[in-house]
């Protein structure tokens, strides 16, 4: 069960302290939708070459010309890349060509699916390797969490699990019980105090 830390900041030097202070707990860097179309692929390489031992994640949401878009990111540094899953499965297949390409992997970010399992399977045998339960912020903000989602899925697939939306100190154990493969947690660090605290006592919890 890896951890992952979302960064939706804005700006380099932010998303770059906010890792140096997490560093020793958590495994996935993901540079935000918002981070990335704010401050380009750049920070793609930049962030590599200081963290060259952390798995990288970059939160493209392709939805058109998977592998053309995704090939950018891993030829400097990307490790993981998503595309969603409301996307044609030929655009899906392309991102997934990409990651096989460049020994990377490809998460199927599964917000706003209707047929929850049914396209989970689906993206199993197209060849993804993690499809994604995403709780928007706009949709916490509407009171909604993963769990449900999380719930469904578990044991219905045969494809790695990240989990995303909300997630922190007061519902870490429920979704550690689920034996999810990747928990993602953004403010529940990036937006705490101590950062370094929150991501000591989430990592250790999973432990």
């Amino acid at each position: 069960m890896k951890l992952q830390l979302a960064i939706d900041a804005l700006e380099s030097h932010q998303a770059i302290s906010l890792v140096n202070a997490t560093r020793e707990f958590i495994d996935i860097i993901e540079i935000g939708t918002p981070l990335i179309k704010h401050e380009g692929l750049s920070l793609v390489r930049l962030l590599k070459n200081i963290f060259p031992e952390k798995e990288l994640l970059v939160d493209m949401k392709t939805m058109d010309a998977g592998e053309y878009e995704h090939d950018f990111s891993f030829e400097i540094g990307a490790n993981i890349q998503t595309v969603l899953g409301l996307a044609d499965d030929k655009t899906i297949a392309g991102c997934i060509k990409s990651a096989r390409k460049h020994n990377a992997k490809t998460m199927v970010d599964l917000i706003n699916v209707p047929n929850l399992v049914e396209r989970a399977q689906q993206m199993a045998k197209l060849g993804a390797d993690i499809v994604g339960i995403h709780t928007g912020i706009d949709q916490q903000l509407a009171g909604q969490s993963p769990m449900a989602q999380l719930e469904k899925l578990a044991g219905n697939v045969n494809i790695d699990i990240s989990v995303a939306g909300g997630v922190n100190l007061d519902n870490i154990d429920q979704i550690i019980a689920i034996k999810p493969s990747i928990i993602v947690v953004g403010g529940g660090i990036t937006g705490q105090a101590d950062p370094t605290e929150a991501a000591r006592k989430i990592k250790e919890k999973m432990r």
